[in-house]
C-alpha cells in the first residue's frame, strides 16, 4: 500500500480538507476518498516527495539496490513474472524507502507502464545507467540477466568508492584533531603566557609570539565572526561547486592534483569503463552506451570528452580514434578499446580494462596513504614548532636581558 497525501471539498460545507490516504495507486485513493463523502482536488504520493529534507531521508543505500536487484533477477530467472516478482522482493526488503517505491512501481506495471518506465520516476534511486540496463533487457528479454549485471556495477562502483573514502577519512581525521589542538592552545595557553610576561618591565614580545596573540585575541572576543565567518564560506563554497564554473575547477582540481590526480583519473576510467561493458553486454547501442557513460563517470571534462567522441563516431569514426591523443583519458583505454574493435570483443576489452584500473585505483590508494602520513607528521611538526617558539622566544629575551636570574 502507498500512502497519498490529497486536497479535497467537503460538499456539505464547501471548505478544503486536506490528510493523507492509504491506497494501491490514484486511483483506488480517489475511490478511497469519495467514499468519505469528500471531492478530490489533488492527489499526490508521498513518496514522490522532492522536498530537499524528505529526499535526503528517503534516500535508498546501494547496498539495498544491489539486493534488490539480485532477489529480482532471481525471481525472474526461476519463471515468476514481474509483478510477483517486485511484490516477493517488496515483502523481503527492510529499507522503508524501497519498499515504498516498489509499491509504487508495482501499481505502474499493473497499470501497463513498462517496468524500465516505471523505475525512471524514481532517479534519485535507480539513475540511468540502471534504467537504459533494464530497458535494453526488457527488448531482449534478458531481463534477468540485466539486473544481474547491475547488481555486480553496483557492488563494484560501491567497493571502489569505499575505498577512496577510506583513503581520505583517515588525513580528514587527523586535520581536525590538529585544528583542535591548536584551537585550545590559542584560547588556553597564549593568554595565559601573556599574562605572565604583562607584568615584566622592559619585555618586547617576538613577532612570532605577538601574532598568535592577536589572532587568539580575536578569537575569543570575535568567536561569533568566527562561527559566521566559517558557516557563510562554507555555504557559498558549496553552492559554487554545484554550478557550471564551480565544477569545471573542481573536477580539474580531481583530474590533476597531486597526490589525488593519478587515483581520480583511474577512478574515471575504471567508472568508464565498467559502465562501457555493462551496457555492451545488454545490447545498448554504441552511441547510447557513449551517451549514458558520459553522466555516469560524474566529471564534466570527462563527459565533454565522451560527447565529442559521440559526435566523432556519428561522423564515421571508430571510438579508440577519437580518444587517442585526448588528456582526458589515458592512454591505455583507446588502445584498448582498438583491440576490442579489431577482435570483435569490444565488450570482454572495456571489462579487461575496468579490472585493470580497478586493481590500479587499490594501488594508488595505498601509495597515497604511504604518502600523506609523513606529509601529516611534517605539518603537525611545523604547528608544533610555531607555538612553542611563540611561548619560548620570549623566556629566552628575558633571560639574555637578565630580567630572570
Amino acid at each position: 500500500m502507498l500512502t497519498y497525501k490529497f486536497t479535497a471539498r467537503n460538499p456539505v460545507d464547501g471548505k478544503r480538507v486536506s490528510s493523507e490516504v492509504q491506497a494501491q495507486d490514484e486511483k483506488s485513493a480517489a475511490q478511497a476518498i469519495t467514499a468519505q463523502g469528500l471531492a478530490p482536488l489533488e492527489i499526490t504520493p508521498i513518496v514522490a516527495s522532492s522536498a530537499p529534507g524528505r529526499s535526503f531521508l528517503n534516500r535508498v543505500r546501494t547496498k539495498d539496490k544491489v539486493i534488490f536487484s539480485r532477489q529480482l533477477s532471481t525471481l525472474i530467472n526461476a519463471g515468476l513474472p514481474l509483478v510477483q516478482s517486485l511484490r516477493t522482493v517488496d515483502k523481503q526488503t527492510t529499507s522503508k524507502s524501497l519498499r515504498a517505491i516498489i509499491q509504487k512501481i508495482v501499481a505502474d506495471v499493473e497499470a501497463g507502464s513498462a517496468f524500465s518506465v516505471a523505475l525512471g520516476k524514481f532517479p534519485a534511486t535507480f539513475n540511468r545507467v540502471y534504467v537504459s540496463l533494464v530497458a535494453a533487457g526488457e527488448t531482449s528479454g534478458t531481463l534477468d540477466k540485466a539486473l544481474e549485471r547491475l547488481a555486480d556495477q553496483q557492488e563494484k562502483d560501491a567497493e571502489i568508492l569505499a575505498k577512496v573514502r577510506g583513503a581520505m577519512t583517515y588525513p580528514a581525521i587527523v586535520l581536525l584533531v590538529m585544528v583542535g589542538v591548536l584551537g585550545f592552545m590559542l584560547v588556553k595557553v597564549l593568554p595565559q603566557v601573556q599574562e605572565i610576561y604583562k607584568g615584566l618591565p622592559g619585555v618586547k614580545l617576538p613577532f612570532i609570539t605577538q601574532m598568535l596573540l592577536s589572532v587568539s585575541h580575536f578569537v575569543i572576543h570575535f568567536w561569533w565572526v568566527v562561527i559566521i565567518l566559517l558557516i557563510i564560506i562554507t555555504f557559498v563554497t558549496t553552492r559554487w561547486a554545484r554550478t557550471g564554473p564551480g565544477k569545471l575547477v573542481i573536477d580539474k582540481f580531481k583530474m590533476r592534483a597531486w597526490p589525488i590526480g593519478p587515483l581520480f583519473m583511474k577512478l574515471y576510467m575504471a567508472r568508464f569503463a565498467r559502465t562501457g561493458t555493462t551496457l555492451v553486454a545488454s545490447g545498448v547501442p554504441l552511441l547510447q552506451m557513449l551517451s549514458i557513460t558520459s553522466e555516469a563517470v560524474d566529471n564534466v571534462h570527462i563527459s565533454k570528452s565522451i560527447d565529442s567522441a559521440a559526435e566523432k563516431v556519428k561522423g564515421g569514426k571508430a571510438l579508440s580514434e577519437t580518444l587517442v591523443g585526448d588528456p582526458n583519458f589515458l592512454e591505455l583505454v583507446p588502445n584498448m578499446i582498438r583491440i576490442g574493435e579489431q577482435s570483435g570483443a569490444l565488450e570482454t576489452m572495456l571489462g579487461k580494462t575496468a579490472d585493470y584500473y580497478e586493481k590500479e585505483v587499490d594501488n594508488e590508494i595505498k601509495a597515497i596513504s604511504t604518502i600523506i602520513e609523513p606529509v601529516l607528521m611534517v605539518i603537525m611538526g611545523v604547528m608544533a614548532l610555531i607555538i612553542v617558539a611563540a611561548i619560548l622566544l620570549p623566556i629566552y629575551g628575558l633571560v639574555g636581558k637578565n630580567i630572570i636570574r
